[in-house]
């Protein structure tokens, strides 16, 4: 426990439950899903409308072991070489086991994959993959339509629904349990203003923090929130400075900010081309998979060759599919690229890497569970180690897919439900108490802006000693500056959605800045120009950070690539006998407001 809190009123509403799920994507929606089915009352908080979530803007697919002479071995495979060292063989090995059975689970559920003129499921390759194995829908829409059908299930179900709502805080027992989370509720609904669901299972499906920098795929929500919430609460993180740079974003011009134009890997996978300006392929010879090749060496040979040529892009070719293949497999990408001036029947597409896919986040074990008893990680807001150094293509629908399931028969304590891991105990650095530790000094809503461009400035896709510390004093100047003006005078940042939004920014931007700094090496998504090699004696480990009740960063290493236990001594079965009885112990016919 830290103590540490955003500063905002004290709730005014409060709602009883045995599962508070926040997130709508994929992970959360799944969880939630599973949990009401056993029995449970279910409660989904989701900071806008229920299907805007990230999931919703995946084009490219959900890799899975699907397609006929593909194993679940041979796409652990391709995803331990994809992490570049990193991965946890144990939870990659979970993730391709049990990926086809909950994928067709989710056709079940009634998700439509789009298939061949057989019947079955019709698969494409992407970057990192030596097969087909990539379902999609609609094309290059797989996650809205993944997004439809559980939004579907989940109104179907009748599940308790909180919209527009931004949590804020972990609600904890003196313990240091999980007991729910506050709230703040964003314009019309059944609630207004900040409240708590006061829970005994409490599951982060939150994505991704993708607004840390100035260019990003991801939707203006996804400002970290989940991954500031639980370093406030005391859990650790890892993995924070692995982001993963989309080698092909749409170019809109060298001062466009905010969420940008994905173009799908799967446009690469179908045989696109990248190309300099003079129309030289320059991947060929730099890879055995050339344009196919991982994420993170796509990015750095595009980011290469903007720097030799000195300009702000390079371009994706495709060309030679024709207006007929555009408007059937890739119509949301055309539809992109028209409205933005560009015809990719006629005209190679200008692209440039963009921050996307954050490989680390909130620590888990194998169930999900994080070092906070009660409090539980899924999808992009987690790191369960699956992605290592580096995400391999179209893993990350199927992680929140496999770990929901995983959570979900944890909390349930379902008899059939995937089998628990273990690990040998490993050191630990006691977390200090809460004493004096308090409120967080709220930032201005301008700031933002200013942390978006000190961190693209200094932990983008290029990185250095000098740069990482030039943006550790920066963002450290914007928490000083913050303070000072909290001490003047009247407040100039209000407690509201903007400030808090600032503020889980700032947190989640110190701690990658702080992870980015101590790893002296170039691995995967990380890519130190001052350390260009990879050092797997020194560096074959993972950085864990958590937040000290001082507010300061504790950075620690673990002795391997594997992950340790996050509670050395927990119980083997699902979630903690006590949170179990408590969630027994509610009537199922208490009223759930005050």
């Amino acid at each position: 426990m830290t103590g540490i809190r955003l500063t905002a009123p004290a709730p005014g509403w409060a709602i009883d439950a045995d599962v508070v799920v926040v997130g709508s994507g994929v992970a959360g929606l799944t969880t939630a899903l599973r949990c009401s089915a056993a029995g449970l009352r279910t409660v989904v908080v989701t900071k806008a409308r229920l299907d805007d979530g990230s999931t919703r803007w995946a084009q490219g697919g959900i890799a899975a072991a699907l397609g006929e002479g593909d194993t679940p071995e041979q796409h652990l495979d391709d995803t331990l070489v994809a992490g570049v060292g990193l991965c946890d063989e144990t939870a990659v090995r979970a993730l391709v086991t049990e990926g086809p059975g909950a994928v067709r689970r989710l056709i079940d559920t009634g998700a439509h994959f789009d298939t061949t003129d057989t019947g079955a499921i019709a698969l494409t390759r992407e970057g990192g993959h030596h097969r087909r194995r990539i379902a999609h829908a609609g094309g290059d829409a797989t996650g809205a339509e993944i997004s439809r059908a559980l939004v579907e299930a989940v109104r179907s179900a009748a599940l308790r629904i909180i919209e527009n709502a931004l949590v804020l805080d972990l609600l904890t027992d003196a313990e240091g349990c999980a007991e729910g989370v506050t709230l703040h509720v964003m314009g019309e609904g059944q609630h207004d203003g900040v409240g708590a669901v006061h829970a005994p299972a409490v599951v982060l499906a939150t994505g991704g923090m993708g607004q840390v920098f100035s260019a990003t795929t991801n939707p203006p929500v996804s400002t970290g929130d989940g991954v500031a919430l639980a370093l406030r609460a005391g859990a650790e993180v890892s993995d924070l400075e692995f982001v993963q740079f989309h080698p092909t974003v749409l170019f809109l011009g060298a001062d466009s900010e905010g969420q940008q134009p994905l173009v799908s890997e799967a446009v690469r996978g179908e045989g696109a081309h990248l190309v300099d300006a003079s129309g030289t392929r320059f991947m060929l010879g730099q890879h055995e998979l050339a344009e196919l090749a991982p994420r993170d060496v796509v990015a750095k040979a595009i980011t290469q060759q903007m720097h030799l040529q000195g300009t702000g892009h390079m371009y994706l070719d495709a060309r030679h599919f024709g207006a007929e293949m555009w408007e059937q497999r890739f119509p949301t990408i055309l539809a992109a690229c028209r409205a933005h001036g560009i015809d990719p029947v006629t005209r190679p597409i200008p692209v440039a890497p963009a921050a996307h896919y954050a490989s680390g986040g909130v620590r888990t074990d194998l169930r999900g569970r994080t070092t906070v008893p009660g409090l539980y990680a899924c999808g992009e807001v987690a790191c369960t180690g699956v992605h290592g150094a580096n995400r391999l293509a179209s893993n990350s629908l199927l992680e929140g897919l496999v770990f929901a399931e995983r959570i979900a028969a944890d909390i349930t304590g379902a008899a059939d439900g995937p089998p628990a891991d273990s690990g040998a105990p490993v050191r630990r650095t006691p977390v200090a108490g809460p004493a004096g530790a308090g409120t967080v000094t709220l930032l201005t809503a301008e700031s933002r802006t200013a942390i978006q461009r000190i961190m693209t400035r200094g932990a983008g896709v290029i990185r250095s000693a000098g740069s990482l510390a030039a943006a550790a004093e920066e963002l450290e100047a914007l928490q000083r500056a913050a303070a000072a003006a909290e001490e003047d005078g009247p407040k100039d940042a209000v407690p509201g959605v903007e400030a808090w939004e600032a503020t889980n920014l700032l947190l989640v931007s110190r701690v990658l800045v702080a992870a980015a700094r101590e790893r002296e090496e170039t691995r995967g998504c990380h890519w130190r120009e001052d350390l260009p090699d990879r050092d797997d004696a020194a560096w074959r480990r993972h950085i864990v950070v958590r937040i000290a009740p001082d507010r300061q960063p504790v950075v620690t290493t673990t002795d391997g690539a594997g992950f340790p236990p996050v509670r050395p001594g927990a119980p083997a079965g699902p979630m903690d006998a006590a949170a179990s009885d408590r969630i027994r112990n509610h009537p199922a016919d208490a009223p759930e407001e005050p």
